[in-house]
């Protein structure tokens, strides 16, 4: 296991919990005076690590940890979505049949520690797990498809298959998001699925989908939106979140002028997730 860290004014809490939101590894703590922050990741691999420490500065220590997805398994419970999904960070067959057996009738979500940044408890993810559910109940009977942009675990993506979506993909320009969402999908036993490496900025739809969930910076959302709606059916749902409270407005106002129509915005803390339909 290893370390990188960062100190930083506390004046960029808000622009460093962005850059690293659904990512359950990473920790920010405000040193005691009120007027500094560190921000933690652990990370699997040294690479990892010095890729972070190349971006944004700070230095990269290993750690003796015996065994870090078990620590983690054990801080955190499984996380309810609905009365429709459950997700475990374990491993443990045992773990994972006593909570079939309690929740029989919810679809169960594999998720490790060690194969998690976005698993689905930050508050981003869950909004559009819950966004999730209830636009698959409304197409319950019916075919749909679901594209998932910046998936990272595919956790979205997975979701959706196992609640009616007859095919996805799931997109990220990130290797190491592509190579995990490709061992989740082993894990959990999911077929249906396409994992690419894709840029959305630099990519072209070649086709259209009813359901389309995009879990992105707000930025790259407002850039990306005449992108997005291009890849939606006509009536077709869009999910999005990773929107900070303050930048709601603008991103909401770009959404607008490219022919979405909101139902449905969630503020859950600092972040808010929205639900569109294109007009």
């Amino acid at each position: 296991m290893w370390h990188w860290s960062k100190l930083s004014s506390v004046k960029w809490l808000d622009a460093w919990e962005e850059r690293f939101y659904g990512n359950p590894n990473s920790v920010i703590d405000e040193i005691k005076g009120g007027k500094s922050i560190r921000v933690q990741i652990y990370c699997e691999s040294k690479e990892e690590a010095l890729v972070i420490q190349k971006q944004f500065g700070g230095s990269v220590r290993q750690l003796k940890m015996e065994n870090w997805a078990a620590i983690n398994e054990v801080a955190k419970p499984p996380l309810k979505i609905r009365d429709a999904i459950i997700i475990s960070g374990s491993r443990d067959e045992e773990v994972i049949s006593q909570l079939q057996e309690e929740y029989p009738k919810r679809h169960l979500i594999k998720m490790p520690a060690e194969m998690a940044f976005g698993t689905g408890d930050h508050a981003t993810t869950s909004t559009c797990l819950r966004f999730l559910v209830d636009i698959a109940r409304e197409r319950k009977g019916t075919e749909w498809e679901m594209l998932d942009l910046g998936c990272g675990t595919s956790v979205l993506a997975i979701a959706a298959k196992m609640m009616g979506a007859k095919a996805a993909e799931a997109h990220d320009f990130d290797p190491q998001a592509v190579r995990v969402s490709k061992q989740n999908l082993k894990l959990n036993e999911i077929k249906g699925i396409k994992v690419l490496e894709k840029d959305v900025l630099k990519w072209t739809p070649e086709r259209q989908w009813e359901v389309v969930a995009a879990n992105l910076f707000s930025s790259i959302l407002q850039e990306a939106f005449p992108t997005i709606v291009k890849a939606m059916l006509s009536g077709g749902d869009l999910v999005i979140s990773g929107i900070l409270k303050d930048q709601w407005e603008a991103t909401k106002a770009v959404a607008e002028q490219n022919g979405l129509e909101f139902s449905q915005v969630v503020t859950k803390g600092k972040w808010v997730g929205a639900r569109a339909k294109k007009r």
